[in-house]
C-alpha cells in the first residue's frame, strides 16, 4: 500500500467551530510495529488486537511476509495472526525489501537481518527515507559484527546486509533514539554473549516491555533505566498483545482541544507509557485543562482516557533536549500550541526533527510563517512569540503526516480559510484523521 504522494490536490480548510466529542485515535505505531516484528521471531502464534492498519505497519509486514512469515490480513477493526518462525527461521527473500516511508521499519529490520548468518537482503524505500541517515544503526551493530554497507559509507539505502555471526558488547549510543536501541537489542538476541545498551538519556522503552513479555532475557538498570541488557539464549514465545491507542496522535486532539474555544473532547484508549508522556508535561506547565479517567494497565502497558476542554490565556513553555525523547514527535503540533499561548515559547534540543519524513523544524517555521506567526528557526529548534492572530493561506504539508495534522488544526485557529497540499499524507499514521476531524468540527 503506498501513499499517495503524488495527488497535489487541495484540501480545504474551514476556519472556526469548536470540537466537541469522543475520539478514538489509532493504535501506537511503535507498538504495532514491534508486535509484528517479535511475533515474527518468536515460537507459535502473535495475536494482535488494534494494530495500526496505517502504511508504514503495513511496510513492516510486507518486508516480514517477504521473508516466509505468515500474517494475516491488516484491517480496521480486524484480529491480526502472526505464525513466529523462531529466531532464526526468516528466509532469504527474492526481491528487494521494501521500507515504503517507515524509518523505524527500516532501521528495526536491520537489527533483525544482521545476525540472520549466510542470508542476504538488501533494504530499500521511498525517496524520502532513502535520505534518511541509517549509519547511526548500521555502525553500533558493526561492533557487535555486522556486514551492512550502502550508499554514502553505509548512511544510505538501499542498504546491503549479510546475516553474520555476532558477538555482544557494551554500546553507548550517541543520540536517545528507540529506533537505534531497539536494533541493538534485535541483534542482541541472535549475539554471543550478553549485549548492553547505554543511551544518554531515556528513550521510549515499549521494545524493553515487550521483549520481556515474549520471554527475553532482559535486564533493565542504571539510572533512569538507561542500560539495557540482553543475554542471548532463550526463546520467544507467541503472545496476546492489545495497541493502546497512540498518544503521537492523541496529540492533535489535546492541543485542539487546549487552544480552540468552547471545545470539550475525551479521546478515549490513550496509552501512557511514561517514555511517551512528555506532550502531558508540556500541557500542564501550559496549565491546560486536561484530565486523566480511567486509569488502567493493559498487557504491561499504562492506558487511559484523556479529557481536554478549552481554556483561555495558556502559558508559554520552554522544552529542551531532557524532555525531547519523550515528545520528539508532538513538536510539531506542540509549534502550533505555542501560537496561542501568552508569551515566548522555546523549543531546543529538537535537531533530530531535521532528519524525520522532512526537516520538520524547517517545514513548521516555513509553513506557520505563511500564516502569520512570529517566530526564529534555530538550528536545534523554535522561538516562537504567542498572541499574533494566523491567517489562512494555501498550505503545504511536504509530504510529512504529522505536518499535515498540525497545519490543520492551526487552519482552525485562522481568521480565514486556508489550503492545504498533500493533506492525504495524514494517512500514514493516521488513516481515519480527516473524517474524524469533519465529525468533531461543530460549526458555529
Amino acid at each position: 500500500m503506498k501513499v499517495p504522494t503524488k495527488d497535489h490536490s487541495l484540501r480545504n480548510l474551514q476556519k472556526g467551530g469548536e470540537l466537541f466529542g469522543k475520539v478514538k485515535v489509532p493504535g501506537d505505531k511503535s507498538i504495532s510495529h514491534r508486535s509484528l516484528l517479535f511475533g515474527s521471531i518468536a515460537k507459535g502464534k502473535t495475536i494482535i488486537e488494534g494494530l495500526l492498519p496505517a502504511e508504514d505497519p503495513l511496510s513492516t509486514a510486507e518486508c516480514l511476509r517477504s521473508m516466509g512469515v505468515k500474517i494475516s490480513p491488516i484491517k480496521k477493526g480486524e484480529i491480526v495472526e502472526v505464525n513466529g518462525v523462531g529466531l532464526n527461521g526468516l528466509q532469504e527473500p527474492q526481491d528487494i525489501l521494501n521500507c515504503g516511508n517507515s524509518g523505524t521499519t527500516m532501521r528495526l529490520i536491520m537489527g533483525l537481518l544482521a545476525g540472520q548468518k549466510n542470508r542476504h537482503f538488501i533494504l530499500t524505500g521511498d525517496k524520502s527515507l532513502r535520505n534518511r541517515p541509517m549509519k547511526r544503526v548500521g555502525q553500533p551493530l558493526k561492533m557487535m559484527g555486522a556486514k551492512i554497507s550502502g550508499r554514502h559509507d553505509g548512511d544510505l539505502a538501499p542498504l546491503s546486509i549479510m546475516g553474520s555471526k555476532l558477538r555482544g558488547a557494551v554500546i553507548g549510543t550517541p543520540v536517545a533514539s528507540a529506533q537505534i536501541k531497539s536494533a541493538i537489542l534485535l541483534a542482541a538476541l541472535n549475539a554471543e554473549g550478553s549485549t548492553t545498551v547505554i543511551e544518554p538519556a531515556r528513550s521510549r522503552d515499549h521494545s524493553e516491555r515487550m521483549l520481556k513479555a515474549f520471554g527475553a532475557n532482559l535486564e533493565v538498570d542504571g539510572e533512569m533505566g538507561r542500560h539495557i541488557t540482553v543475554s542471548p539464549g532463550k526463546d520467544l514465545k507467541g503472545q496476546s498483545i492489545i495497541v493502546p491507542g497512540d498518544i503521537s496522535s492523541a496529540a492533535f486532539w489535546l492541543v485542539a482541544g487546549s487552544i480552540i474555544p468552547g471545545s470539550e473532547l475525551i479521546i478515549e484508549n490513550v496509552g501512557l507509557n511514561p517514555t511517551r508522556t512528555g506532550i502531558l508535561d508540556v500541557l500542564e506547565a501550559m496549565e491546560a485543562n486536561i484530565n486523566i479517567i480511567n486509569k488502567r494497565d493493559v498487557a504491561g502497558e499504562p492506558v487511559g482516557d484523556i479529557k481536554v476542554y478549552y481554556k483561555e490565556n495558556l502559558k508559554p513553555f520552554k522544552i529542551d533536549d531532557e524532555i525531547m525523547p519523550r515528545l520528539v514527535d508532538e513538536v510539531p503540533i506542540l509549534s502550533v500550541a505555542a501560537c496561542f499561548c501568552n508569551g515566548i515559547s522555546q523549543i531546543k534540543g529538537a535537531s533530530e526533527l531535521r532528519v524525520k519524513e522532512t526537516d520538520r523544524l524547517d517545514v513548521m517555521a516555513r509553513q506557520l510563517k505563511r500564516m502569520g506567526a512570529n517566530l526564529e528557526e534555530h538550528p536545534d529548534g523554535l522561538t516562537i512569540h504567542g498572541g499574533n492572530p494566523l491567517e489562512g493561506c494555501e498550505l503545504d504539508s511536504e509530504d510529512d503526516h504529522r505536518i499535515a495534522m498540525s497545519l490543520a488544526i492551526a487552519s482552525i485557529m485562522a481568521i480565514s480559510n486556508s489550503t492545504l497540499r498533500r493533506g492525504e499524507v495524514a494517512a500514514i499514521s493516521y488513516p481515519d484523521f480527516w473524517d474524524d476531524l469533519k465529525r468533531l468540527q461543530q460549526k458555529n
